[in-house]
């Protein structure tokens, strides 16, 4: 006899699907990634500008998603779209890549963030370090396992806190993203009236700083790996996309909360970065990557506010990181789901529970995965391989709004991107410049995630042949 049945319940207002893209979004990436970005320009004012061109090359391909988001409003996502557009087989290799690397590497990383902040607080426990140095080929799974085991336990206890129900997960979201924006603002407020900076630190680069030519290819090699850290910050405003079949109105609400959510993430991230960069000089900033055990953030708050104000910036840290997670588990658990329903993921993923109306197996499929994950690297290597992959498939959704309005011309499209041709065109070709240095800045990573990514092949062939 089959289980008794649930289904996916449309209950997200616009304002609610909004707060789901900013609290998607804003993790650990405004906390830490500004020394990694001033590390690989040592200029401050072009790590401002790197955010700024990361924010509108993102928001160039949210405009594009959001055509195609309001033409196929349906939970599952691009899973959805790639299957209109070009076939079961892409559709496939981009939920498998969504599993494999791209949402699970994402909630790991920043689950990851959330332990090293609480162990900034108290002191997270060590194994030996005959134990710690273990290694499993190029991997260490037991290195910093007081911060691992803590990412476990807080993949684990959000993902059950998911299986209670969408309303639940998405107001515990809400809540913490208003907490997430008063800490922020606090942060800027605290910074730049009594943190004791300058204007000097912005228009002082670090030690070693050569001024080039932006057609230099050395600059451009910083420039994107510059770029490549803050994607990470910016990481995540597509997965609204997910739950489509769960936001009311998702033709017209979707396209805004997306579009909006973006532009207020895109304000904020200049301004905190603006205040770190006002209160520290940059050669502070290069030292605290070369450290590699600070946070930037509260750095920058030790630096006027003493260990007190470290604490309460980690506390605020925890907080975000923690409502961040927990969007990010809530949210990709929608495409196993489609897929499963097709027959291209383990059938198990397709089954909802008929109290909550909530995807449960797939959400513990995808959080035994990401604490696998967890063991297998670190926050700048899980990271660094998320944007990688994803960066694939953001430009087969742009690409893919050219190829929607040659196909179906005649399809009602509530929502048409701004600025087309040219909007999503240069979104495609930022996307195939980044794969292309990513390959030479960063290969391991690069490797890995395209491995993960067609590692699923096999099991498409597979399921495809069972589905028949």
């Amino acid at each position: 006899m089959e289980k008794p049945q649930g289904q996916l319940v449309r209950s997200l207002t616009l304002q609610a699907a909004t707060i789901l893209v900013v609290s998607s979004v804003i993790g650990s990436g405004v906390y830490k990634k500004v020394a990694p970005m001033t590390h690989d320009l040592l200029s401050p004012s072009l790590v401002l500008w790197a955010w700024v061109l990361a924010g509108f090359i993102s928001l160039c391909g949210a405009l594009s998603n959001a055509e195609i988001a309001g033409m196929m409003a349906d939970s599952g996502g691009e899973y959805v779209y790639f299957k209109r557009i070009y076939g079961r087989f892409i559709a496939f290799l981009w939920g498998w890549s969504t599993f494999a690397v791209i949402k699970t590497a994402a909630v790991a990383s920043i689950a990851y963030v959330f332990a090293q902040s609480l162990n900034s607080l108290v002191t997270l426990p060590h194994l030996s370090p005959a134990l710690e140095g273990f290694e499993i080929g190029l991997f260490k799974p037991l290195e910093n396992f007081g911060v691992k085991a803590v990412t476990i336990l807080l993949i684990l206890v959000l993902t059950w806190v998911n299986t209670r129900g969408l309303k639940g997960a998405a107001a515990l979201s809400t809540n913490i993203t208003l907490m997430v924006v008063v800490g922020l603002g606090l942060v800027v407020i605290s910074g730049l009236f009594f943190g004791g900076g300058n204007w000097a630190n912005i228009t002082t680069p670090a030690q070693g700083y050569v001024d080039r030519p932006i057609t230099d290819f050395t600059f451009i090699k910083a420039m994107f790996a510059a770029l490549l850290s803050a994607f990470w910050a910016y990481e995540g405003w597509n997965t609204l996309g997910f739950i489509g079949g769960e936001i009311k109105d998702p033709k017209r609400n979707l396209p805004l909360a997306l579009s909006g959510g973006l532009l207020v993430i895109i304000g904020a991230y200049l301004l905190v970065n603006f205040t770190y960069m006002y209160v520290l000089p940059a050669d502070k900033f290069v030292d605290i990557f070369n450290a590699k055990n600070d946070i930037a953030a509260v750095a920058v708050i030790r630096h006027f506010a003493g260990p007190i104000g470290a604490a309460i910036l980690s506390a605020i840290i925890l907080v975000t990181t923690l409502g961040c997670t927990n969007s990010t588990i809530l949210m990709p658990p929608r495409v196993y789901y489609a897929m499963a329903k097709d027959g291209l993921f383990f059938k198990q993923a397709a089954y909802i529970h008929p109290k909550y109306n909530t995807p449960n197996p797939a959400l513990w499929i995808q959080g035994i995965w990401a604490c696998i994950l967890v063991l297998s690297g670190s926050f700048d290597q899980l990271t660094d391989m998320l944007i990688y992959a994803a960066f694939f498939f953001y430009g087969a959704t742009a690409f893919g709004v050219f190829m929607m309005r040659i196909k179906e011309p005649d399809t009602e499209r509530p929502y048409k991107v701004w600025g087309y041709p040219v909007i999503p065109a240069l979104f495609v070709l930022f996307c195939v410049s980044l794969i292309v240095i990513t390959w030479y800045n960063s290969p391991r990573e690069a490797l890995i995630g395209t491995v993960l990514m067609l590692s699923g092949v096999p099991l498409y062939f597979y399921w495809s042949s069972n589905d028949k």
